[in-house]
């Protein structure tokens, strides 16, 4: 990570990661998660503090700011608690079991920094919140003061903390939900019932679903893509179902989340408009959100979903790929101690950098010739129409096109010489996996061969750095690989290889699924209920071995499971895979049934179990099948899987060594476990696939 160098003061300077070195020089005596911290903390009788953030967070860096480098404030943690510092990234594990236990015992959402105080003996939380200030304001009390609050109650109330602790993990038993009846049929209801849910939600205006503050939320707009598309043939098109999703991306890629110089998209936007965001950029939003623009690109034939999805990908490769290969994980919100400095501007210093025909131009379309619009700065947001514009200033729409453009190269360039916000350096298999993906589909979509050499570099440092004796690793600095990797990890990389594996065929990546996939069945499967946990059977035991089915930030991994189960299941003919996926869909179900606008993941995996995708199989010489192949990126479909596999290719599966190469290039339609017989032209390829 870009930083600074901190003299260390705890335990955590020998760590990779670059959230807990930010703290390694603060005067509290930090632990890493780890049974010393425990063990000191059941000798001593102390309980302990738990505080779980992450390095692009700006309330953590407040909260570090006015407390953690305070030596008043430290000195009271230090006598009273062991403090143990997690990063969220790197042990998404810990941070989900806390966040719920937060949410039941606070009986509101969490967030982070998440301060949680646990009793020593079991690990079970007794107290927490999120932010907590040094002095008493926003309604919450005054850090210290709840310190020896928290303190005294340890000490004095011990068999309260005890039931409560007992109530608490029973409660976190109960969670999981029972898996559907057998007698139950999985059916579009659910499906039905979220597009309901999501038109109830959506705001007509601006976009997006709900409320400020306003996040992008990928699976939703995906999920409405795909509902569209599922009835586009339909006498009762649901154009609705487009115009909800293509809306909401076009505000936001006209708002101040979208960096309107650089690419890229910043966490969330704190008001309904998408004009002003946390500006947080983080690798697994923006993975996601090119494969969305790029996918809505074809759907809709808008350019503007197009130049979205190029600018994001260059702006992944220019700054947050890795000289060997991996992309990093996220660029923080602040610099020079101020959140947003970086991206905003004054508008007599842009007249100054731009040509005055130029400028004008700019200014009409982002709003500089309006009052300030972030802390008496200007953050760029798209208030006018670029036909607008040309119709007022008597220009073609292509000079203003042009203007703009020269205006962006120009502002980059000087925002290039500011003091950069610090990158988070840690490569995470889960977040490559979304980014590849997004690479791969995009490489497609619009034809640029650099991005699939980009996503190729990824997922071969993964393989060569991440995978060690059979068993993947979650995250990757300064040359070690630590921590078992999660489901999220598994799951997000076979998705990642199977559109990689569409935009050319490697035999080693097809066998990479494969081997991730055992894994997950192996290690990972409740074989019991259905579904899989978040860890490994033989993953370090917590208090709670989660698994959810909700989507989040990210989309829920047992939602990619039942898909990427289905897909390549379908892909090799294998059971095993498919019933894996059944599983998983009828262990979701009841929270499928009561709230399915929460879990698109997962219900877009249902559609993919009730209408198998088409599976493509073209063999043939590598040119003449990437031809066939390359037709099919014309359209979107997102039901249909084209792989062109080489004649020459080696070490295929039995299930497609099956699918031979003729003297002419053919191709094989898998629908379910039944796959026709060679399709011998083109012509009659699509056709059949229409």
């Amino acid at each position: 990570m870009q930083s600074s160098i901190i003299t260390p003061h705890n335990r955590l300077a020998d760590e990779t990661s670059p959230y807990l070195l930010q703290h390694a020089g603060n005067p509290v005596d930090w632990y890493p998660w780890g049974e010393a911290a425990f063990q000191r903390a059941c000798r001593e009788n102390k309980p302990v503090l738990l505080s779980i953030g992450y390095s692009a967070c700006h309330w953590c860096h407040v909260m570090a700011h006015e407390s953690f480098e305070d030596p008043a404030v430290a000195a009271l943690m230090n006598e009273l608690f062991v403090n143990i510092k997690v990063d969220r990234e790197e042990r998404p594990d810990i941070d989900r079991i806390y966040q719920l236990a937060h949410q039941m015992l606070i009986q509101r959402g969490g967030g982070w920094p998440l301060t949680m105080f646990l009793s020593p003996d079991t690990r079970q939380p007794f107290f927490g919140g999120t932010y907590f200030p040094k002095e008493a304001r926003f309604g919450l009390p005054a850090f210290d003061d709840l310190l020896q609050r928290v303190s005294e109650f340890y000490h004095s109330r011990s068999a309260d903390i005890a039931q409560q602790g007992r109530a608490l993990q029973v409660a976190l038993e109960d969670l999981q939900p029972a898996p559907a009846d057998r007698e139950q049929t999985l059916s579009e209801e659910p499906l039905t019932l979220a597009r309901e849910q999501l038109a109830a939600g959506f705001d007509a205006e601006f976009g997006g679903f709900g409320a400020a503050p306003k996040f992008p939320h990928p699976m939703n707009i995906d999920f409405l893509l795909r509902t569209w598309r599922a009835s586009a043939g339909s006498e009762t098109p649901d154009l609705h179902s487009l115009y909800m999703a293509s809306l909401t991306l076009r505000r936001m890629a006209e708002g101040g989340i979208y960096d309107q110089l650089g690419g890229g998209f910043a966490r969330y936007s704190v008001d309904r408009y998408w004009m002003i965001p946390h500006f947080e950029k983080m690798l697994y939003d923006n993975g996601q959100l090119l494969r969305i623009y790029a996918n809505a690109a074809l759907a809709s034939g808008e350019p503007a979903f197009r130049e979205v999805a190029s600018q994001t990908a260059d702006w992944i490769m220019r700054e947050m790929q890795s000289s060997q290969g991996g992309y990093w994980s996220a660029l923080d919100a602040d610099s020079e101690g101020h959140e947003g400095r970086y991206y905003v501007w004054d508008a007599l210093q842009v007249r100054a950098l731009l040509p005055e025909d130029v400028n004008a131009v700019f200014a009409r379309r982002f709003g500089l010739d309006r009052d300030a619009n972030f802390e008496d700065a200007w953050h760029l947001h798209a208030w006018r129409g670029e036909e607008d514009i040309a119709q007022e200033l008597e220009l073609p729409a292509e000079e203003v096109a042009a203007r703009l453009e020269r205006a962006r190269r120009i502002l980059l360039d000087a925002r290039g010489q500011r003091v950069r916000p610090a990158r988070d350096e840690k490569i995470l298999a889960a977040r490559n996996g979304l980014a590849v993906a997004g690479m791969a589909v995009t490489a497609r979509v619009l034809e640029r061969p650099e991005l699939t050499h980009s996503a190729t570099q990824a997922i071969d440092f993964i393989h060569e750095h991440m995978w060690h004796e059979g068993r993947l690793f979650a995250a990757h600095k300064d040359g070690r690989a630590r921590f078992p990797a999660y489901l999220d990890d598994h799951v997000f990389l076979i998705d990642a290889l199977l559109e990689l594996l569409q935009t050319r065929w490697r035999s080693e990546d097809l066998r990479f699924a494969i081997e991730l996939a055992e894994i997950l069945l192996t290690h990972f499967q409740d074989t019991a209920a259905g579904g899989f946990f978040f860890t490994a059977d033989d993953h370090e035991a917590l208090i709670h071995r989660s698994k959810s089915f909700a989507d989040d930030a990210l989309p829920a991994g047992n939602a990619i499971a039942a898909q990427v189960f289905t897909r390549l299941g379908s892909l090799l003919g294998e059971t095993r895979y498919l019933d894996a996926a059944v599983r998983t869909l009828r262990a979701a179900w009841t929270p499928l049934q009561h709230y399915p606008q929460g879990h698109c993941a997962m219900l877009i995996a249902l559609s993919e179990h009730l209408q198998p995708p088409d599976m493509v199989i073209i063999r043939g010489s590598a040119a003449e099948a990437a031809r066939w192949r390359d037709e099919f990126t014309r359209m979107y479909a997102p039901r249909r899987l084209v792989f062109a596999i080489p004649d020459d290719a080696a070490a295929l599966p039995p299930s497609l060594a099956q699918k031979r190469p003729m003297n002419e290039t053919v191709a094989y339609i898998c629908r379910g476990t039944t796959c026709s017989a060679p399709v011998r032209s083109l012509a009659s390829l699509v056709a059949l696939t229409r």
